[in-house]
């Protein structure tokens, strides 16, 4: 199954295309993070992100789209911003005919460190170590949609139709 996972954010918006079979160990196709500058308008921003989904989705061709939950805490102004974000990638994935699955980052992270606090150096540990990647996965917005794509792939079926 190839997972295409997304950590959602405006200034940094993390990405990892995993693919993993039943029975063998995961394997990272691609990771990184698409960053946009702050002084552009919001709606170029937007556009930005949306182009770079597509181009990903249309050049790895994933089985399954899945993005992080955000978490904002109490920052309105955060919200609003991952909001729009989370909206252009939705918006990306429905043109390019694909669903997406949302995961709370407990859950990622419980599936992927066995622990749902896990930090974030734990994350991108865990994710070098079920990847068999040579170093940690960097930035963390990387590491982190690593993280979402690996817990959709090894889900199990009834909890990836639940998303």
């Amino acid at each position: 199954m190839r997972v295409v996972g997304i950590d959602p954010g405006l200034a940094a918006c993390g990405y990892g295309v995993v693919e993993a079979a039943p029975g063998a160990k995961a394997e990272a196709l691609a990771y990184g993070c698409w960053q946009t500058k702050a002084g552009r308008p919001p709606a170029l921003r937007l556009r930005d992100l949306f182009l770079a989904l597509s181009e990903l989705l249309a050049h790895h061709e994933p089985e399954a789209v899945a993005l992080e939950e955000s978490f904002v805490g109490l920052d309105l102004r955060t919200a609003l911003s991952v909001g729009q974000v989370r909206g252009a990638l939705l918006l990306a994935c429905a043109k390019a005919g694909y669903a997406c699955v949302e995961y709370p980052p407990a859950i990622v992270k419980q599936s992927v460190c066995g622990y749902g606090r896990a930090d974030k150096a734990q994350v991108q540990q865990m994710a070098k170590a079920l990847l068999g990647l040579e170093k940690v996965p960097t930035p963390t917005h990387a590491a982190d949609a690593l993280a979402v794509a690996i817990c959709h792939a090894t889900a199990p079926p009834l909890l990836r139709l639940a998303g």
